[in-house]
């Protein structure tokens, strides 16, 4: 599903925030990278999907070559890797329907398969009843659950999260944390970045370890010991 074949990315600034990276992350996988501040786990996701190019090496995602994909081709190439974010980027004007809606709209969906499709994807994060509620009526947590419906909508194959719940308290942490682990039941392969040692710890998913730039450890079911 996505091989990093001796990936170096280096920025303009003179640093290097991936050094030689070979890994294999299978279809159906869910698994969580860690490091610290730094360690270049954001800079290895945001390659998955095309937001950082690497100077040296080969990323293939879906058995597509990224490092020689066309620029043109890179947005038929994001449909089908979901992306959340620690801050989860809603549109503040929008409800909670038409935010998840947006992203079938701008790849030309036809209006019945949306209104058909998103009231699922909404029952599937919990948010049903809130269809018409706007992003500063809902709780962190809530948001974070239409970021995820936003990203998933398109039944992507691939869902990247970047600590995702970094802006929550740990109850709706956990809740987020089940989600992504539900999704993944259903066949998406999730890529997960935190910081948190306990969901890590808990969950017993394979772990790759960043520590400067280098895949320092790489587990089956893994622990944090950083």
């Amino acid at each position: 599903m996505i091989y990093f074949e001796k990936v170096t990315k280096e920025y303009p600034n003179g640093t290097t925030a991936l050094k030689d990276i070979n890994l294999h992350i299978k279809p159906k996988e869910f698994v969580t990278v860690v490091g610290t501040s730094g360690a270049g786990k954001s800079t290895l996701i945001r390659c998955i999907f095309m937001e950082d190019r690497p100077t040296y090496g080969k990323i293939f995602v879906g058995g597509v070559d990224l490092t020689s994909i066309r620029k043109s081709d890179i947005p038929y190439l994001r449909r089908k890797i979901g992306v959340v974010f620690q801050d989860y980027k809603l549109l503040p004007q929008k409800t909670v329907f038409e935010n998840v809606s947006f992203a079938l709209e701008a790849s030309g969906m036809p209006a019945k398969e949306i209104k058909n499709r998103v009231p699922k994807i909404l029952q599937l994060v919990g948010l049903a009843e809130k269809h018409n509620n706007f992003p500063n009526e809902l709780s962190g947590g809530e948001q974070q659950r239409v970021a995820i419906a936003r990203a998933v909508v398109r039944q992507p194959k691939i869902l990247i999260a970047d600590e995702p719940t970094g802006n929550l308290d740990p109850k709706n942490a956990w809740e987020i944390i089940d989600l992504l682990l539900k999704i993944n039941q259903y066949g998406t392969t999730v890529v997960m970045t935190t910081h948190n040692k306990d969901i890590v710890n808990a969950i017993k998913k394979r772990v790759i370890t960043i520590n400067q730039g280098r895949v320092s450890k790489d587990q089956e079911v893994g622990r944090y010991t950083i």
